[in-house]
């Protein structure tokens, strides 16, 4: 069998690396892929965007397609495949919206009684403005559209709030997607990432996991796309688990059906824990990056078999099976992430790292690996507890540097 991954992040690179383990799978093409891929899969330098060039290669090349990216799944690369007779692993573009807008999830989960923050609606600066004068503080402000995980700013004060409706409304830090925006209630608690296979009628979850989305040590500075993950998700225990899957996962399937649309492939729920219960933050509508790279370590389970049950609507004779243990994701960044950074620096030390180093922003060039992104490598190792798994990581990132890198020092630690 022959796979065409799509995308060029860290979550690309593990999804080739798990399928790189099964002998079943012959040939895997990476679309662009990056630096390390290259070394797993053939590099095939094609738009992501570019559904016309992507299909008529997988025609002739790929048994299957998976799509990693969220911006090709929201502008509708599973109908323009599936229109083609090609099989392809992702919802179709109706289901993408409710990761391509926060309005529509929002207005989704009302529908569905699916349980959220509360929320309010705004398409003009000074509306947004108005309501925030008589809010309760701290507030969540969020651009309804795809910001690469950055669009969600939390004020403390009306200060911070006006700051970020100029930010998002005005000076359009996030482009359209900053068009209308969501004003909605401040949850407290952990966070838990929470992801799900499913066929459109079976809701298979995975293990929780936790994001370490701020920049700074200790959660301070701004959200960026993910410094670091650890599974499981410690601070969910096995009710709030049962509660997610039976009131979240599955009712958002169920609300799909209801809906007259088919969701297929992998469903990311973005979790509150509160002292009322798991709330939904936000759907992600694919693989998280870098919840994948802590997911897929922990997987017994083939992945292909399980991309192919969902496939073919039969997830339910399928046993998804895990390992025992913990893993952990650290993320190494350009210095200046998620602002502005240089590229460019070679990577040194990779060759002498014995863990997974699973690479996002990266590019190999005559026999070197430069920096070519924000979030450059994920440098990842399992353990049987999360202190040992942590005490590994970190002693083997001691290995590599390149200009200007830097990372979180306390991801694993809990508070």
């Amino acid at each position: 069998m022959n796979v065409l991954v799509i995308g060029s992040g860290g979550r690309e690179h593990a999804i080739a690396w798990k399928l790189r383990q099964d002998d079943r799978i012959d040939k895997i093409y990476a679309v662009p892929g990056n630096g390390g891929t290259a070394g797993i899969a053939e590099n095939v330098n094609i738009n992501v965007n570019d559904f016309e060039a992507l299909s008529q290669f997988a025609e002739n090349r790929a048994d299957i397609t998976i799509v990693g990216p969220e911006v090709p799944l929201v502008g509708g690369i599973v109908d323009y495949f599936e229109a083609k007779g090609l099989k392809i692993f992702g919802p179709c573009r109706k289901a993408a919206m409710l990761e391509g807008s926060k309005i529509y999830a929002k207005d989704f989960m009302k529908r569905h009684r699916i349980p959220t923050a509360g929320y309010e609606v705004f398409d003009n600066a000074s509306d947004a403005t108005a309501y925030l004068k008589k809010a309760s503080y701290p507030v969540v402000i969020k651009a309804d559209g795809l910001a690469a995980g950055k669009g969600v700013l939390i004020a403390e004060d009306f200060g911070q709030a006006g700051e970020a409706i100029k930010e998002i409304m005005v000076e359009r830090r996030f482009g359209e997607a900053g068009k209308r925006i969501v004003i909605e209630e401040y949850l407290e608690g952990h966070e838990v990432s929470l992801l799900a296979f499913t066929d459109g009628k079976t809701v298979v979850p995975m293990l929780p996991t936790m994001d370490y989305k701020r920049a700074y040590d200790g959660d301070a500075g701004p959200n960026t796309g993910g410094m670091g993950n650890i599974a499981p998700n410690p601070y969910m225990d096995e009710e709030s688990y049962r509660y997610a899957v039976e009131n979240i996962l599955k009712p958002t399937i169920d609300g799909f059906n209801e809906d007259g649309i088919k969701y297929r492939g992998v469903l990311y729920a973005g979790l509150m824990l509160t002292e009322k219960g798991p709330r939904v933050l936000e759907y992600n509508v694919r693989f998280g990056d870098p919840e994948t790279q802590v997911i897929l370590p922990l997987l017994k389970t083939p992945l292909i078999d399980i991309i192919s049950a969902i496939m073919g609507e039969r997830l339910d004779e399928i046993n998804v099976e895990w390992q025992n243990g913990h893993c952990i994701t650290v993320v190494l960044t350009s210095g200046g992430y998620p602002g502005n950074y240089k590229t460019g620096y070679e990577i040194v030390g990779l060759d002498k790292v014995t863990l997974p180093a699973f690479h996002a922003g990266t590019i190999y060039r005559d026999g070197k690996y430069f920096t070519a992104g924000g979030r450059v490598l994920n440098v990842t190792t399992t353990g049987e507890t999360l202190d040992e798994a942590r005490e590994t990581v970190y002693s083997e990132i001691k290995k590599v540097n390149f200009k200007d890198m830097y990372f979180r020092k306390d991801i694993g630690i809990l508070t």
